[in-house]
């Protein structure tokens, strides 16, 4: 079985005055609201359950479980406080149940195929970057299996907001993401931190992208960008 975790409850305030009224996955690319991009990508693949984490205007995603017969929504009574770890631990009881998918809501998916294939391990998809990237990247061994989850790095694959975890490696997060919390001190934590931590025991690999299959919108520019992308779509 598997199953998938969109994040969805964070407060877009880097697109604002766009997301005062709005919540940022719900804003359209080509006319289809973005969160809607990755849900018709996971439902490609056949994915039996989907899980929307929501916060921010939570009601506004209501209309999803209506929609799609295989989503409901997980409210996070933690968004207006703590990173984006609550949404993970939100839905923590997913991680249990089978392989899983874990994806940001902002992000435009242009290519309904990107989840298709087989995935013998888990991994997170990522971007090649020439050159220095600030954001958040991966550093990987000889082997290629990744050694590091973090900002900043030098010729390396770049976070796009997509990972999927075997259910070992998803139940080893459940456990990992219970530590975290009973260590205190986790309110600023990112989930990819408590991946970066637990590398040791969770062997997570790159499945390589690229900017024409799907794109991460988090700043005004990155949102007028993709339309312009989208409309060079045919």
């Amino acid at each position: 079985m598997e199953n998938a975790i969109i994040m969805a409850s964070g407060l877009g305030t880097r697109l604002r005055p766009l997301t005062n009224t709005i919540p940022k996955p719900l804003l359209s690319v080509k006319g289809i609201p973005m969160i809607e991009t990755v849900i018709n990508a996971l439902n490609r693949r056949g994915v039996d359950n989907i899980y929307v984490v929501t916060g921010y205007l939570a009601e506004q995603f209501e209309y999803l479980a209506e929609k799609y017969a295989n989503l409901q929504c997980i409210y996070n009574e933690d968004y207006m406080t703590v990173n984006n770890i609550s949404s993970v631990k939100a839905a923590e009881g997913v991680l249990s149940k089978g392989d899983c998918w874990i994806c940001e809501a902002d992000l435009y998916i242009s290519d309904e195929n990107i989840c298709m294939g087989t995935f013998d391990n888990s991994c997170y998809f990522g971007k090649m970057v020439k050159g220095y990237s600030a954001d958040w990247v991966f550093e990987q061994d000889a082997t290629g299996r990744i050694c590091r989850v973090g900002k900043g790095g030098t010729d390396c694959f770049n976070m796009v907001g997509v990972a999927y975890l075997c259910r070992n490696e998803a139940v080893v997060l459940r456990d990992a993401l219970q530590e975290a919390y009973n260590l205190g001190n986790y309110q600023d934590l990112f989930w990819d931190e408590i991946v970066d931590r637990n590398l040791y025991r969770m062997p997570m690999r790159i499945h390589s992208v690229s900017s024409e299959q799907i794109m991460e919108i988090d700043t005004v520019k990155e949102y007028e960008l993709a339309n312009e992308k989208a409309g060079d779509i045919k």
